[in-house]
């Protein structure tokens, strides 16, 4: 009986997905026949029909309509109507193709200057070697004998170029975090440097060594060492300009964000305005809340229902005076429009109430899939008389009894669009293999986290435009703005700088702390 049931509630659903597809079908039939407005503008209203079978465990629906639902909302639909969040019209895909062309050059330029540096630094560790092998290849005969001393600085200049080797790659020779718009000027700088360096040693080693074949090799190879001993220098001085300099603090920003204005503050030293763009997006993915636009839609369509209801009409026709019956009508319509703080009082408390009812049965349903797992101990594994599973399929086998609650309550809190039914599996075995509680594995679902907890398939903000007013090379200064676009947001950064304080110190003699008792001549008994 209850098989067919099931059967009789699957075709009902179906025959009522029949009928709104054929509804479907001659609007949109109609709709095309319409011809189209002056302005030329398109629709960027959507309408999405989905059958049972078809429907994804967790919806990606961002728009959907939670202030008519019920608590067995989602069982019986079939049929979803909504309004798209993103629309791509040909300015967007002229922007887009601009920033694949403008990502294309950044490439080249990262590449260009990776093989400069390259090639200046295979110069550099040649140039001593060359200094040295030289006059034993072109003038040997003619060359005085060194000896031990010799020896000796062969010694000190391999290893002094081994620690420069090491050094040089790990100060410079590092995977970049991110392709900037102009050159680092300090790395610039230094580049510069070497070369004019490494190039007056070569035009004094050959006009003084070279053109008179100087046969005091053990001058040589001295010359040698002083080259390898100011490298060590010029490689300190990177040190401090690229990586030390920058530690002490010396500015406060403010990082806000310019669609819900969740902010944060961060602490910065002595930094370019684009370098300190880039401490502020790694904070950013690290620190802010996931961007969630299907929470503003919400905000948007009250406030929108509250302009649609401010109505003005001239009674007395298009030729006659009538501004001060038209001000009591506003005046009026204001009044009425005053009253719309208690509607979203009352929506937002009925939210609340929603969204507490299901996540405690989203609690409940997890406590009580996770009771039927037990792990086995390496002594049980051999007595276990069932059939074992791996985490993998562990997972799978408690999922269903907890989808549908976790469905509604992404659902409700507008989270739906970023867990798929693959990653809440792969977390759920994840939990399993580590033995973790439901309220570990329930953390990521009841809280929002930050950008870098999802897959970055969903982040919303992965290349960004920097603004300023000020050329992006130049230092941070109290009071710049600029802004860090991307393509449904931006980051508004205000930079203060950190006041100067000034402290004094006071003595205080610890003999000093001494008290007297007072007495009332009345006391109470």
């Amino acid at each position: 009986m209850s098989a067919a049931m099931d059967t009789e509630s699957t075709y009902s659903g179906y025959s009522h997905y029949s009928g709104h597809s054929k509804k479907a079908h001659r609007q949109g039939r109609d709709r095309h026949k319409s011809p189209r407005s002056k302005d030329g503008s398109r629709s960027e209203k959507s309408v999405t029909i989905q059958t049972p079978p078809a429907e994804p465990l967790l919806g990606n629906d961002a728009s959907r309509a939670e202030e008519g639902q019920d608590d067995n909302w989602g069982e019986t639909t079939t049929a979803i109507t909504g309004t798209s969040e993103h629309s791509i019209s040909q300015e967007d895909i002229a922007r887009i193709s601009k920033d694949l062309e403008d990502s294309v050059g950044l490439d080249c330029k990262r590449y260009l200057g990776l093989t400069v540096a390259a090639v200046l630094g295979l110069l550099v560790f040649l140039t001593p070697i060359a200094f040295i092998l030289l006059p034993q290849i072109l003038w040997r005969d003619d060359l005085e004998p060194c000896g031990t001393v010799c020896e000796g600085l062969f010694i000190s200049v391999a290893f002094k170029l081994l620690i420069l080797l090491i050094g040089t790659w790990a100060l410079f020779f590092r995977q970049p975090k991110a392709d900037i718009p102009r050159v680092f000027v300090f790395r610039a700088l230094l580049l510069v440097l070497i070369f004019l360096f490494v190039f007056s040693y070569w035009l004094f080693y050959g006009v003084r060594i070279l053109d008179s074949k100087d046969t005091n090799y053990q001058g040589i190879v001295q010359y040698a060492v002083s080259l390898v001993d100011a490298l060590l220098f010029i490689h300190y001085l990177a040190i401090v300009l690229l990586e030390l300099r920058q530690l002490q603090p010396m500015f406060t920003v403010k990082v806000v964000r310019s669609t819900d204005g969740e902010s944060r503050y961060y602490s910065l030293g002595h930094l370019s305005i684009q370098r300190a763009a880039l401490v502020v997006l790694e904070n950013y993915y690290k620190d802010f809340t996931v961007y969630n636009p299907a929470l503003l839609t919400a905000s948007k369509s009250r406030a929108a229902k509250h302009m649609a209801g401010l109505k003005v009409y001239n009674v007395d026709g298009p030729g006659n005076n009538a501004s001060g019956q038209s001000r009591a009508m506003i005046a009026a319509a204001a009044r009425r429009r005053d009253s719309s703080h208690n509607e979203l009082y009352y929506e937002e408390a009925d939210h609340e109430r929603r969204v507490k009812k299901r996540r405690a049965r989203l609690v409940v349903a997890v406590e009580e899939a996770f009771t039927h797992i037990k792990r086995l101990q390496a002594e049980e594994q051999q007595k276990a008389p069932g059939e074992m599973m791996d985490p993998r399929e562990a997972a799978q086998a408690i999922f269903p009894s907890m989808a549908r609650a976790l469905q509604k309550y992404l659902r409700t809190t507008r989270q739906q669009q970023y867990h798929s039914m693959e990653s809440i599996l792969q977390h759920l075995s994840f939990c399993i293999t580590n033995n973790m509680t439901p309220k570990a594995f329930l953390e990521r679902y009841l809280n929002p986290g930050p950008t870098l907890q999802y897959d970055r398939d969903r982040w919303f903000s992965k290349q960004w435009t920097l603004v300023s007013e000020e050329s992006v090379t130049s230092g941070l200064q109290d009071g710049i703005v600029f802004v860090l676009k991307c393509l449904d947001f931006s980051l508004v950064v205000n930079v203060k700088k950190i006041p100067f304080i000034k402290l004094s110190e006071e003595f205080i003699d610890p003999k000093s702390h001494k008290f007297v008792l007072r007495l009332q001549s009345e006391t109470s008994v």
